[in-house]
């Protein structure tokens, strides 16, 4: 079986909630619905214009707005925080299967971090835990207070920072709610419901749900793009689920064509072409993306779908910066269109635009240049600003291949 580009970006971008129109009131219920589509949402500190996650669900639901996703967090808990390839906002229906996750991730990190703490963050566990126990929730600057503070970086932390951190990302503690940007720690009983919490599903169990629910989000892929996705699973693990699947007959082979016209291969469920087929057409509006859009993650499958190569900063080899430090894609229909460099100034309320790189061989005409503008007057209004400010020479040459 074949598919052919425009079939594949079709698809590919309705499994993102990337090819319907951007409706929907983005709180509550729907809100919760659109994570679970997705699977996960990257959470990322950084707020040139506003942070990574709440950029990634403003391009889905226009109406949403950041202070809309802590009741799913914080009060009803159908979100947790947890890693996939990085920092992500999770379900709380999937943390039964981040039980593989968190022996993996005990195991690994123990030895990693010995090796820059020694063994004095692990004589710390039993210290913090209590303190939890018995004082609640805690940051982790309310944790060794006698302990030499660091300067900066992870490999500075004191010994009961990476105690605290370890416990988390072995399960033991839980994010329960964040201050300002700054995680709050509690022992996991007080924050996962029990129902999730005591679920015990076996190793083959989690290793079918993963590698399906990758594979149901992703359309078509490869057996290392589905362990890639959560990044719990080892690419063998994944290709022997793969191997087993295609035998069955669940899922059958198909190749994939890329933007420049080659042709690679992956697996889909059964009913792959049809379900393409009937795919939503992308909308024409203009959006503007995260960097950390989970349909831009990997920035390899991008270049072959999109034929946009995204890098968060290119130098040419006068070492001359051609893109800005963190620039936006945007997206219109099922095409990636250029990038933009652009930053909130709350002090002045605008909305800064830099500069806009359009894509090579594409004409930034003026019907372009008003679905831009219609989009960043939106993102304006999700900033709490209240204009758009463009530098002179903003409109640039598109950047190197």
């Amino acid at each position: 079986m074949r598919l052919e580009n425009g079939l594949a970006r079709r698809l590919f971008l309705h499994r993102h909630a990337l090819a319907e129109a951007p409706v929907g009131p983005g709180k509550g219920e729907d809100l919760q619905g659109l994570i679970e589509r997705l699977g996960f949402v990257q959470v990322d500190s950084v707020r040139t214009v506003e942070r990574a996650h709440d950029m990634i669900l403003f391009a889905r639901r226009p109406a949403y707005r950041p202070k809309q996703l802590k009741p799913l967090l914080e009060q009803h808990r159908g979100l947790f925080e947890h890693w996939t390839h990085d920092a992500s906002v999770i379900p709380t229906a999937y943390f039964p299967h981040w039980k593989m996750r968190f022996e993996r991730d005990r195991a690994r990190l123990h030895g990693r971090w010995k090796t820059w703490q020694r063994a004095e963050f692990s004589q710390k566990f039993e210290e913090v835990i209590n303190r939890i126990r018995e004082r609640g929730p805690c940051g982790s600057a309310d944790v060794g207070e006698d302990e030499t503070r660091s300067k900066g970086g992870w490999w500075e932390w004191h010994p009961s920072k990476t105690a605290l951190e370890f416990l988390w990302r072995s399960g033991v503690l839980s994010v329960t709610r964040r201050e300002g940007f700054r995680k709050l720690y509690d022992l996991t009983e007080r924050v996962i419901p029990e129902a999730h919490r005591l679920a015990q599903p076996s190793e083959a169990e989690t290793t079918d749900w993963l590698c399906r629910n990758a594979l149901k989000r992703l359309g078509f892929a490869t057996p290392g793009e589905i362990s890639a996705f959560w990044d719990i699973l080892r690419p063998h693990e994944a290709k022997a689920w793969v191997d087993a699947a295609l035998m069955r007959g669940e899922l059958v082979p198909v190749e994939v064509q890329s933007a420049d016209g080659a042709w690679r291969k992956s697996v889909a469920f059964q009913g792959i072409e049809s379900e393409a087929l009937t795919a939503p057409e992308p909308t024409k509006r203009l959006r503007v993306l995260s960097p950390f859009d989970p349909a831009l993650r990997d920035r390899k499958r991008a270049e072959r779908l999109f034929g946009f190569h995204y890098r968060i900063e290119i130098f040419v080899p006068s070492d001359k910066r051609i893109y800005g430090y963190y620039v936006f894609p945007l997206l219109e229909g099922d095409r990636l269109i250029g990038r933009i460099d652009m930053a909130a100034n709350r002090a002045e309320g605008t909305l800064d635009v830099t500069a806009l790189w359009p894509e090579r061989g594409l004409r930034w005409g003026a019907g372009r240049q008003a679905r831009l503008e219609a989009e960043l007057a939106r993102v304006a209004r999700f900033t709490g600003v209240e204009a758009v400010r463009w530098s002179d020479g903003w409109l640039r040459e598109p950047g190197p291949r």
